[in-house]
């Protein structure tokens, strides 16, 4: 026995504790000790640290469900982590308010927000300031100006984004290895609410939903989609995933049960269930921001530089403020060009659509034609110039004022 050992029958008869100098080096091995016999009680605060522990030590499976909170990970991301475009709704090409909406679908002020209705009831869509004043700058705002409270069964109004297929692949869906979708974001209204968020795979008509809250004041939402290992979604630039937020439904859409626990073929009876009407008022508002598609669990919303977000938007949607050209040989057409870019949905030259707004600087140029060169995504636009115009044969002119749109949305 080592010399700094104690015999046990003294140790019994005199000692009622033992001291670490009463332990040989080494004689206190894993194999005398019970399972269970060490537990968090008798480690010391900061007894075991980084270099207590072997190699591969804690694995996967010895880490408890919710262990690692967002706290815990604070500045480790992965790139692009969040997989929708303008969540903190800072960029609005488009305006910053647009009143009377309720008729057509489309993208009326935040990028990349699509609004669909099937109402008469209206609504004014503003980029607001009212934000939860934790680095927001912005949120997407709905106010109630027509109300309508004679729903019919076929009625809705929500407002959705599209993701492309190629930006989900890392979901794993429709395979063993599906990842769970974990969506966050930030609402309040005037008064309490209850709305339906909607995960639709548009590749394969799946889909699953979950209600949520709304309050006076500004609360995070975080709600946590089921994994699907069901139907892959496609690896291309079109439009798999379409994230909708239900804030009115008829009853062809909440007379069923609420598909929330297992993404299934779609049903519309199941899609919106327990949804207040935003038309039940015209005090009736609501606010959103900070919104966040990622795989697994929700972690803090992550502020992008403003000129990554929108270059990231005019990907889908962007404005020319000014087009440089001159005029024909014939003195009659103003010829200029619009450069989309091959960065654009599509390559530019396949997939943007032009349109003109006309809030032109001078009102007797108006768009009569719009051709692709084919070069790129390069665009000649032709104008036809009235009353006659005294720039002069080929002379160079310029028209501004948001002059050509280019739309390659989902």
């Amino acid at each position: 026995m080592a010399s700094n050992a104690k015999n046990l029958a003294e140790l019994l008869n005199t000692d009622s504790t033992v001291a670490v100098g009463d332990i040989a080096d080494g004689s206190v091995s894993t194999a005398k000790l019970a399972d269970d016999a060490v537990t968090s009680a008798k480690l010391g605060a900061s007894a075991v640290d980084a270099t207590a522990l072997a190699s591969n030590a804690v694995t996967t499976a010895k880490v408890a469900d919710g262990a690692v909170t967002s706290v815990k990970t604070t500045g480790v991301s992965g790139a692009a982590k969040n997989v929708i475009i303008n969540g903190d709704m800072q960029i609005a090409q488009r305006a910053t308010s647009a009143t009377g909406l309720g008729n057509d679908n489309g993208y009326f002020t935040c990028d990349r927000w699509r609004h669909v209705f099937n109402s008469s009831g209206r609504i004014t869509s503003s980029q607001s300031t009212d934000t939860p004043d934790i680095g927001f700058s912005n949120s997407l705002k709905f106010a109630c100006t027509t109300a309508d409270t004679s729903i019919a069964s076929g009625e809705y109004f929500f407002f959705s984004q599209k993701i492309e297929g190629q930006n989900l692949q890392h979901f794993g869906k429709g395979t063993s290895s599906a990842k769970a979708f974990a969506v966050s974001f930030y609402v309040k209204g005037n008064a309490a609410a209850t709305y339906a968020l909607e995960l639709y795979d548009a590749d394969n008509n799946r889909q699953c939903s979950k209600s949520f809250n709304v309050t006076t004041s500004w609360n995070r939402i975080e709600l946590i989609f089921p994994a699907d290992t069901t139907g892959a979604f496609d690896h291309d630039e079109n439009a798999s995933l379409v994230l909708s937020w239900w804030l009115h439904a008829g009853t062809d859409y909440t007379s069923g049960t609420l598909n929330s626990s297992a993404f299934a073929s779609n049903t519309n009876a199941n899609r919106a269930l327990s949804t207040t009407s935003f038309f039940d008022s015209t005090s009736r508002t609501f606010f959103i921001t900070g919104v966040k598609l990622e795989p697994v669990q929700v972690t803090d919303f992550e502020h992008e530089d403003r000129g990554i977000v929108f270059q990231q938007c005019r990907r889908y949607y962007r404005k020319n403020p000014s087009l440089q050209g001159a005029m024909d040989s014939s003195n009659t057409n103003f010829v200029c060009m619009g450069f989309p870019g091959n960065d654009m949905r599509g390559g530019g030259g396949t997939g943007a659509v032009i349109a003109t707004s006309n809030k032109l600087h001078n009102p007797g140029v108006t768009f009569y034609n719009l051709n692709s060169s084919g070069h790129g995504g390069v665009y000649t636009a032709y104008c036809q110039l009235s009353p006659a115009t005294t720039w002069g044969t080929r002379n160079p002119g310029i028209i501004s004022q948001d002059c050509l749109e280019m739309d390659a949305e989902l």
